[in-house]
């Protein structure tokens, strides 16, 4: 099954001349959260810096809490703070932010039917929006975060709280999980449709209202990020193989799907990108 962000141990770090020194870390989540954590992550860069750097969120089928622990906060394309502590939902095209100086970035994410089950709201109130934590949930867990001392503490204060969302939901997503686990087998929205035996609207409905999106949308998302992974590998010997090989028609359709997603061609993905944490890249232009 194709999924969005590998999974990797440890700390790992980029040195260049270009780039300062970064780390990134992935945490598993505790056992009560595993059907609706993929995992918890750290980056962080240790390096002061008056330059404003860009990075551009790509749509990969995945919804996240985060938090930023951090003095230099994170802010969109048009000089807006970007929320302290914020749960994002499905996004159908990429989305920029900008920040300068040294920060660090707790993130939680889940798994594409987890939004509902924690928050009892419908998936496709979240799309295309971060929204902050305080306008979901009243508890101070903003507070508990920002005095908690170290990254251990602040995943801990984080999976309590988890947990208590999760305590206080009803409702079982087992039918959306399925339907999701086949979008990203890769089978079609007509054998999706066949399997579960189905309607088309009823499909529509169950993965706006679990997911965040059309079926189309997301299966688009779900064939994107597989093909994103094949650039990344480099395993190809034309752009021709690399558009055929992930199910597009033709060479014009696989580039502008590209660019919606990620506002470039896959070369300049390629050249232009520093990418520590996957589908949240910094871009040297």
């Amino acid at each position: 099954m194709y999924r969005s962000h590998c999974v990797c141990s440890g700390f790992f770090l980029s040195l260049s001349l270009k780039y300062v020194l970064m780390y990134y870390h992935e945490i598993a989540p505790i056992l009560p959260l595993r059907p609706y954590v993929q995992y918890f992550w750290v980056l962080e860069d240790t390096m002061e810096s008056t330059e404003v750097r860009n990075f551009k969120i790509i749509p990969d089928g995945v919804p996240a809490l985060i938090f930023q622990d951090s003095p230099n906060l994170f802010t969109d394309v048009q000089g807006k703070l970007i929320p302290k502590l914020y749960v994002y939902g499905q996004f159908n095209q990429y989305t920029e932010e900008r920040i300068s100086g040294a920060f660090r970035v707790i993130g939680v994410y889940l798994y594409p039917t987890a939004l509902k089950a924690l928050f009892g709201i419908d998936a496709n109130e979240f799309a295309n929006q971060n929204i902050p934590l305080e306008e979901l949930v009243h508890q101070p867990i903003l507070e508990k975060l920002v005095n908690a001392r170290t990254v251990r503490e602040k995943i801990v204060i984080i999976s309590q709280f988890l947990v208590q969302q999760l305590q206080n939901q009803k409702g079982n997503a087992d039918k959306a999980n399925y339907v999701s686990n086949l979008l990203q087998y890769g089978k079609s929205l007509k054998e999706v449709q066949q399997e579960m035996n189905i309607s088309e609207r009823t499909l529509e409905r169950l993965v706006k209202q679990y997911v965040g999106m059309s079926p189309k949308v997301y299966s688009r998302i779900i064939r994107f990020q597989a093909n994103l992974n094949l650039l990344r590998e480099s395993s190809f010997k034309s752009l021709t193989e690399l558009t055929y090989e992930s199910g597009y028609f033709d060479q014009s359709h696989y580039i502008r799907e590209f660019k919606t997603f990620t506002g470039s061609t896959p070369k300049q993905y390629l050249l232009d990108t520093q990418e520590q944490l996957l589908n949240f890249p910094e871009f040297k232009k």
